[in-house]
Order: C-alpha cells, then structure tokens, then sequence
C-alpha cells in the first residue's frame, strides 16, 4: 500500500497564482473602484447604496451555499471545479463592465431618471455578485483537488492570499481614471461627466486585462484528488452538514463578528483621495502657472503612503510570514492573536486624528505614527485572512474523516460568504455614519465642485459641520474594526479542530485513499476471473450437450 501523496507541479501552481491575481484584480476594481464610482462619482443616496450592498450580500446568503452544492454535484472529465474556471472569467468581465454603465443621480433631471439609475446599480451589482460567486468558489475549492499533501496545500493557499492582496492594485482604478479626467476636461465635458467618463474607460481596460489573466487558472490546473465516487447532496443537506461541523461553524460566526473591518478596505480610497489630496490624487504634482511641472508636494505624497502603503505592507507581511508561523505555532492561537492584537492599531488611527489634527497631514512624526498605525490594522488583516482559508480547509479534512463526505466547495462557499456578507454589513454600518453627517448624492456632487475650486475636505462644511465628513471616514476605519476584531476571537477561543488532531485526520485519510484504490485492482481480477469461469462452464455444458 503507497502513501505517496498526489500534489501540483510548478507549472500548475503558477497558473493558478495567475488566475488568483487576475480574480482579484476584479474583485478589488468593484470592491474598492465601484463604491468609490457610485458614492462619488455618480453620487448614489448613502442610504441607497447601503442597501444595494447589504441587500446583494443577503441574496449571497442563499446563493454561495447552492453554488458550492452545484459546483460538488459537478463531474466532467476536467474535475469538478475547472470547468467553472474556464468558462466564466469571460462572463464576470462583461458583467464588470456593465455596472460602471449608468447614469449621475446628482444630475439627473427627473425622479424617473434617479429611479432608473439606482435599479441599474443594484441590478448589475447583484448579478455580478453572482456570477462571481460562480467563479470564486471553484478558485478556492480547487486548491484541496489539486494536491493530498498538507504543507503542500498551505503553501498553495499562503501564495493565493499573498497574490489576492497583491490584485488589490485593482483599487488604483481611481488614481488612475482621476488622471484622465484632464482628458475629458480639454474635450468640453464639465467635471462631472469626465470624471465619470475618465471612469468608464479605465474600468473597460483594466478588467479585459483582468479577465484574461483570471483565464489562465482554469486552463492550467489540473485536479488530483479523485471525486468521482463521492455521493452527491442536496442544497439542504450540504447547509447540514456545513453548519454541522462545528469548527467550520466557528469559524463563520467568528468572521461575521469580524465584518466592521471591511470598512477600512471600502473606505480607505476615499479617505486617501480626499482627506490627503482634496479628490485629486494629481495634486500632489505642482505646476507653475504654465501648467508646466514644477516638483513634488512630498507631504501630500508622504500622508497618501502613510495609509496607502502601511495598510498594503501590512497585509504583504504577514501573510507571508503566516505560513512560516503556523508550522511552530497553534494556528487556533495565531488567529486568535491577530484578532485582539490586532485591535490596538485600529484604534489608534482614530486616536491620532483626534489628537493631531492637521498635523496628521503636515507633520512628519505624526504621519509615521499613521504609518505605523495601518501597518499594524493591515497586519492584522493579512495574518487573518491566510488562516482563514486554511482552516477552512482543514475543516473539509475534518468532515470527510468523521462522516465520509467531502464537499469542498460547499465550504468554500462560507469563505465567499463571509467575505461578501462582511463586506455588505461594512456598507450598511457606512451608510447610517454617513447619513448621519450628510455625506450624500447632491452633498457630494456640492462637495466635488467645492475642492475644485480649491476648498480643503478637512475643513469643509456641507452644512453639517467643519469636518465632520473627514472625522466619519476616520471613525469608520478604526472604531468599528476594533470592536469586530476583539468579538471575533470569542467564537474560536475554544477552537474545535487542533493542529495536531488536524494532522492525524489527514494522514489517515491519505492512507485510506490508498487502500480504497488498492483494493479496486483485485476486486476488478476477481470479477474478471468469475466471468471468464462462467463462460468456461457454459462451454463445458454445451460439449457436453453435443455428445448426448
């Protein structure tokens, strides 16, 4: 009997890195790009856009767990997941495109029009919320098809976390269409629409490229763990027996509990873009009255890095380190740790404001302070997020050897749950904050034209108070990300699933893998046998016939 454990080449691993990159990337140009775009660009109700997102994520609460039940009740000679893989990168690029196509609620002349331009963005946020849950639950259920080895499998999914934060430059969409606005400007279109055109053009650009990167996974991983003879589920018995393995079930609530830091992900390029540079991210380039370059303001750039880069840094950080860690450490106590730990520099970042006031823009210790403030909540968040997905899929390991069942992407579909009805709570928790203080549709669009004509955020009054929008985003970033982080770490404080029990469950189903397929070769020999014995007796039976 073999115990040589079946696991991914080379090639293969960097296929699928390069799909992840590329999922990402679209993941982060809607996660980070539309919000921004519908919030400010085309100026959606905060109320409005709250729900749109809350509401999406409560259709995903039906949505992840039957996909992850068609995705495990799927044979081809492909495998289970790939298929997914090859076919639906194109359709989430379409779909991508299409929720950036709508119209500007701030201007729009009619209720009838506003009607329409808010039932477009809740129509295409919620379909492409679906058809990427139809593509990001094979990418991450495929990792436990494509290998049998432990180690093996953690370094796959460490590297997928690490390139999944890497697709984050997908949120770069609105440096990068604010670059372009100059463009449009110089055609005759006011700020509005060539910012919204600037917008369009950039998303159509940077998601066909995404696309076809996230095309690559599908035709480069291949599946070695063999499914063909598992039983298949219903939709309701795949929610039983996800919500039947209390470690997996642990692990759900605990990063529901966590969901308020999602705000830092969804408000963080608002907070950058006008809290540092006033809506314009090319103004940390001077120019002379020429309109000719004339140097750097490097505090403005230097209090962008101090959020942008410590946040990303963070996360780069720890979630290379994380898998190194989780071989000397107990992965329930890292998780655990990352989660009260990691409430400290949360909190601090609304303290800094706080106390700095301006200087948090304009003094060099207080924007290192800041540095080190998001590099601590990003740490937090990576070191998070990479043991997240491998305890999901310990808890698969888990299920299999207690009740002989192996649905993979039932339980990756609670990751993407997670994830998206997080995200959905963030918004809610966002838009009550910024209703509060009337950061909203027509406000905004006022707000825009103001820091055009040189008004500082800061200090802005919208007729709800000096600063008041600039403390919320602030507040949003900080105090209920701590508060989730510190809640998280109740549901796995007493972790169902040791490191050690973990490894004895996989060693032992490795093993019976190898004795299920040794056994198959002779049960085949010994059927092969009888039929050819019973052909051998119908022959002497007929002779013997002849002769009488």
């Amino acid at each position: 009997m073999s115990d040589i454990k079946r696991t991914y080449t080379k090639k293969e691993l960097s296929g699928y890195l390069v799909g992840m990159f590329g999922q990402n990337l679209i993941y982060n140009i809607v996660a980070t790009g539309l919000y921004f775009y519908f919030q400010n660009v085309i100026c959606l109700p905060a109320m409005a856009l709250g729900w749109i997102f809350a509401l999406a994520r409560v259709w995903d609460a039906v949505n992840d767990p039957m996909m992850g039940t068609i995705v495990d009740k799927t044979r081809t000679k492909w495998g289970k997941c790939r298929p997914y893989l090859i076919i639906f990168p194109a359709i989430i690029g379409i779909v991508t495109i299409l929720c950036f196509i709508n119209g500007n609620y701030a201007t729009a002349d009619s209720s009838t029009q506003k009607f329409f331009i808010v039932a477009w963005a809740a129509v295409s946020y919620v379909a492409w919320g679906m058809v990427f849950t139809v593509c990001d639950i094979p990418l991450w259920g495929v990792t436990s098809l494509m290998t049998e080895d432990q180690n093996d499998r953690s370094k796959i999914l460490s590297l997928a976390r690490i390139i999944a934060g890497v697709g984050g430059i997908g949120v770069l969409i609105v440096q990068v269409a604010q670059a372009l606005v100059g463009v449009f400007t110089a055609k005759g279109y006011d700020n509005a629409k060539a910012t919204q055109y600037a917008f369009i053009l950039v998303a159509v650009i940077m998601t066909a490229v995404a696309s076809l990167l996230f095309e690559i996974a599908g035709l480069s991983v291949r599946e070695r763990v063999d499914t063909s003879n598992e039983k298949k589920y219903t939709f309701v018995e795949n929610f039983k027996i996800m919500f039947g393995n209390k470690p997996f079930r642990q692990i759900l609530i605990s990063g529901i509990l966590r969901s308020p830091i999602y705000l830092q992900m969804i408000i963080m390029m608002t907070l950058v873009t006008y809290y540092y540079t006033n809506n314009n991210l090319m103004n940390v380039i001077i120019t002379n009255e020429n309109g000719d370059f004339a140097g750097i303001n490097f505090k403005m750039l230097l209090g962008v890095l101090a959020v942008a880069a410590g946040l990303f840094i963070g996360q780069f950080v720890t979630m290379g380190i994380t898998p190194v860690l989780i071989k000397k450490i107990e992965k329930k106590t890292l998780y655990n740790f990352y989660s009260v730990v990691g409430a400290i520099p949360y909190i601090l970042i609304f303290v800094f404001f706080k106390v700095a006031g301006d200087g948090l823009r304009t003094n060099i210790v207080w924007m290192l302070l800041t540095f080190v403030a998001f590099l601590g909540s990003g740490a937090a968040m990576g070191g998070i997020s990479v043991l997240q997905s491998v305890m999901i899929a310990d808890c698969v390991d888990y299920e299999e050897y207690h009740n002989g069942v192996r649905t993979d992407g039932v339980f990756f579909s609670g990751q993407s749950f997670i994830v998206k009805l997080s995200s959905g709570i963030a918004t809610i928790i966002s838009a009550f904050v910024y209703k509060i203080v009337g950061y909203s549709d027509v406000n905004i669009a006022k707000l825009n034209d103001a820091l055009a004509n040189g008004a500082d955020f800061a200090t802005y009054d919208g007729g709800t108070g000096v600063g008041k929008y600039a403390a919320a985003m602030f507040f949003l970033v900080s105090i209920p990300p701590a508060i989730g982080m510190i809640l998280s770490a109740i549901p796995t404080a007493k972790y169902a699933l040791s490191d050690d029990e973990h490894t004895r469950i996989l060693d032992e189903l490795v093993r019976r893998r190898a004795s299920a397929s040794a056994a198959q070769e002779p049960a085949q020999d010994t059927d092969s046998a009888a039929a050819a014995l019973e052909n051998n007796m119908d022959e002497i039976v007929d002779e013997i016939n002849k002769l009488d």
